[in-house]
């Protein structure tokens, strides 16, 4: 038979008890480093689209561990989707009267927001088209087809037929509106001319300077300017703020002076 030695116990050292810790504090450790890492979500308008991803690179830089993912479209549709429950961790509009409806309806995190841009509309024709003088011309048989953002869904698209009521024109060339769901689309037509001109910001024209080019700088009866806010019930809402606090740094504000974005 075989002699079962009895068990001894071994005397307890603080280093036994430092080794006993350390082992179950490293699996912890990782699960901590997994968790904390931000996946922030941004909803931006499209006209944002170039500024914000090198934005978001640097903010990755500067967060170690934090990923940024982007979901560009037309101002209101991104309320839309926020309002229905979709995920976002910071929201970020082309035009002040959609933000204020967000804050209205209680989807911001109280104290967040803040202006970070200003911009610019224009009217754009292919590159190779004849220079216009006036939005007055836009009645002439030269223009079949003129591109704009909806006005029910897209500000740049409320901006354009507010211009254009203020000159009694909006009546005149309805008919010859082609609707779009952002400016980048607007944009798109107009290179690739499909419309023979397109209401955009002046920051949209920049991307595409090779194929289409501003005829005219259009009023507006107010300023363009971007406001952005952390969006109420952020997974990441210290990480969500941050992204709003570097949009004020002055490496972003180099990034979207390069784009061509003015100071708010």
């Amino acid at each position: 038979m075989r002699n079962i030695q009895p068990y001894t116990a071994k005397p307890v050292t603080a280093r036994s008890i430092r080794n006993f810790v350390l082992v179950l504090a490293a699996p912890l450790a990782f699960a901590a480093s997994s968790t904390c890492a931000a996946e922030l979500l941004i909803s931006a308008a499209a006209s944002l689209t170039n500024a914000f991803r090198d934005i978001g690179k640097r903010f990755e830089t500067e967060h170690g561990g934090s990923r940024v993912t982007f979901n560009f479209a037309a101002t209101d549709v991104l309320l839309a989707q926020i309002s229905k429950g979709a995920p976002a961790d910071v929201f970020a509009a082309a035009d002040e009267d959609t933000m204020d409806r967000a804050e209205r309806e209680g989807f911001l995190l109280p104290g967040t927001r803040r202006d970070f841009a200003g911009n610019r509309l224009v009217l754009i024709v292919p590159a190779g088209r004849q220079p216009i003088s006036s939005l007055g011309e836009l009645t002439t048989s030269r223009f079949g087809r003129i591109a704009m953002g909806s006005p029910r869904t897209v500000p740049a698209g409320r901006y354009a037929k507010a211009a254009l009521d203020r000159v009694q024109l909006w009546e005149r060339i309805e008919a010859r509106c082609v609707f779009a769901l952002n400016v980048r689309q607007v944009l798109d037509y107009v290179a690739r001319e499909e419309a023979d001109a397109g209401f955009v910001y002046a920051t949209d024209a920049a991307v595409m300077s090779d194929k289409v080019k501003i005829a005219l700088d259009v009023p507006t009866a107010t300023p363009v300017r971007y406001p952005v806010a952390v969006v109420r019930g952020s997974r990441y809402a210290g990480e969500a703020r941050a992204f709003v606090d570097i949009l004020g740094s002055e490496a972003a504000r180099k990034i979207l002076a390069s784009y061509g974005f003015a100071a708010p």
